[in-house]
């Protein structure tokens, strides 16, 4: 008779949960929004990507990360950096049980083709200049050059006179 009636009480309590009215029902607060995996690739690879959300990884690679927006910042040695900016984006399609599809991040994967840097300035490092020569110093005139007349030496040429005036001389006083 004890099993009847644990058995009747166990089914009575089974259709009154059933029975429930819908607004009596608990909806919990939603938790952390949920994680998505995101993939991160770059031309060439093997680029160090790091995120604002302070994870990092060598592409080509993924991460899970919080579906929050945040950047992306690609770094490889003699290579400029490159930041991608990662943003939501909100569904306009129907998931199951009719409620919204959840929001997605975009891009996803993230690629960049990261550009090569020019040369690296040297610090530190003298730089070589090159001295000037000297200029050779004059030779002391020997005796017979002291004593020969300067008269063999060529004359300068004697100045032009300056061409005429296009204009009248000025009347004298």
């Amino acid at each position: 008779m004890k099993r009847i009636v644990v058995i009747a009480a166990c089914g009575l309590s089974l259709a009154a949960c059933s029975s429930m009215p819908s607004w009596m029902s608990f909806d919990l607060p939603k938790g952390a929004t949920a994680a998505t995996t995101m993939q991160f690739e770059s031309e060439p690879a093997g680029a160090e990507a790091r995120t604002s959300l302070g994870q990092t990884c060598r592409t080509p690679c993924s991460l899970a990360v919080a579906a929050n927006e945040f950047t992306v910042i690609f770094t490889l040695p003699g290579y400029q950096p490159q930041t991608v900016p990662v943003r939501i984006v909100t569904s306009t399609e129907v998931g199951t049980e009719g409620e919204a599809a959840p929001p997605r991040l975009v891009p996803n994967p993230v690629f960049v083709e990261l550009m090569p840097a020019g040369p690296p300035a040297r610090r530190g490092a003298p730089v070589a200049q090159t001295k000037p020569k000297p200029k050779p110093a004059p030779k002391p005139a020997t005796a017979a050059q002291r004593a020969a007349p300067t008269a063999m030496a060529p004359a300068a040429p004697a100045p032009e006179a300056a061409p005429a005036s296009p204009w009248p001389p000025p009347p004298s006083r």
